[in-house]
């Protein structure tokens, strides 16, 4: 019975560790229903956006949202739809940012998660913006 309660206890901590090591970790969260700009935001490398959209009218609903640095310069499109989606873009350089959110008919949200490096090598994103250039 001894060993059955110590092979459990470390099998616990063992979980508790792998899945703090292993965790995204909520930046902020961003929801609307209108155009807005965010408040800002500070994040390191590497980072994710997940986001969504909804709407009752789809083709009819749009929703684009692009990333800027707290100066107002242009970093790049996070997404353009008119239509219910979702999706997640991957960020390798850190910053403060804002997210300007132009949206129609349509609500939104968009979440920034800090990444550990080896949660961003699963990602397989189809466009990486480079920020450094921008930032530096």
């Amino acid at each position: 019975m001894n060993r059955f309660l110590f092979s459990f206890i470390v099998f616990v901590v063992l979980c508790c560790f792998a899945n703090i090591a292993n965790s995204k970790e909520l930046i902020r969260e961003f929801k609307g229903t209108s155009s807005k700009t965010t408040a800002e935001f500070e994040v390191e490398a590497p980072w994710i956006v997940d986001w969504r959209t909804q709407g009752d009218y789809p083709g009819q609903m749009a929703v684009e949202v692009n990333l800027l640095t707290v100066a107002g310069e242009y970093v790049g499109k996070i997404v353009m739809t008119k239509y219910v989606d979702n999706g997640v873009k991957l960020f390798n350089e850190g910053g403060r940012f804002i997210f300007q959110v132009d949206s129609s008919l349509s609500s939104w949200t968009l979440r920034v998660e800090q990444l550990t490096r080896q949660e961003a090598e699963t990602y397989t994103p189809k466009e990486k913006i480079k920020l450094k250039e921008i930032l530096d």
